[in-house]
C-alpha cells in the first residue's frame, strides 16, 4: 500500500520543500521509497512557480541532498483526497487550511507538536533542518 504524504508551508519555498526532501531521502536510506508518494505545497499564491529559497537549498545540500526541479505550488482539494496525510508546519498554515480543505484531525496535523519557525523571517536554516528532520523521523517511525 502506498503512503502519500504531504507537507505544507507558506511558500512552498524553505520549509515544506525541506519536509519533502528530507523525508524522500531517509526512505530512499531505508530502502522503501517505493511505498512513499511524498510531495509538498503551499497555502499562499506568492511563491508559485519559484525554486527552492537558495538558502533551504544550502541547508538540504550541506546534508547530501538535491532538491533540482522544485517548483512551488498551492495546495488544492485534489490533495486533501490524494493525501493520506497532510503536515504543516505552524498554526499560522493550520488557520489556512481550515479554510481551504475540510476539516479532518486525522490526516491534517502539525509536523511537531510546536511551530516549526519560519526560516524566511529567522534566517536560521539549521534549526528548520533540526525541527523538520525530527518530524520526518517520526513520520517514518509511524509508518514503518
Amino acid at each position: 500500500m502506498m503512503i502519500k504524504i504531504l507537507f505544507i508551508c507558506h511558500g512552498n519555498i524553505c520549509r515544506s520543500p525541506m519536509g519533502e526532501y528530507i523525508l524522500k531521502d531517509m526512505v530512499a536510506r531505508a530502502g522503501v521509497s517505493g511505498r512513499f508518494d511524498i510531495a509538498s505545497a503551499a497555502v499562499s499564491r506568492e511563491e508559485i512557480g519559484s525554486p527552492v529559497y537558495p538558502p533551504a537549498r544550502r541547508e538540504l545540500a550541506r546534508h547530501g541532498i538535491r532538491c533540482d526541479g522544485h517548483r512551488a505550488r498551492q495546495v488544492t482539494r485534489e490533495d486533501f483526497d490524494r493525501f493520506d496525510r497532510i503536515y504543516y508546519m505552524d498554526e499560522s498554515n493550520r488557520r489556512y487550511l481550515s479554510r481551504m480543505l475540510p476539516r479532518d484531525e486525522r490526516k491534517i496535523r502539525p509536523l511537531l507538536e510546536r511551530d516549526v519557525a519560519d526560516p524566511w523571517y529567522t534566517g536560521d536554516f539549521g534549526a528548520a533542518w533540526s525541527d523538520i528532520e525530527e518530524g520526518c523521523r517520526r513520520i517514518l517511525e509511524e509508518f514503518l
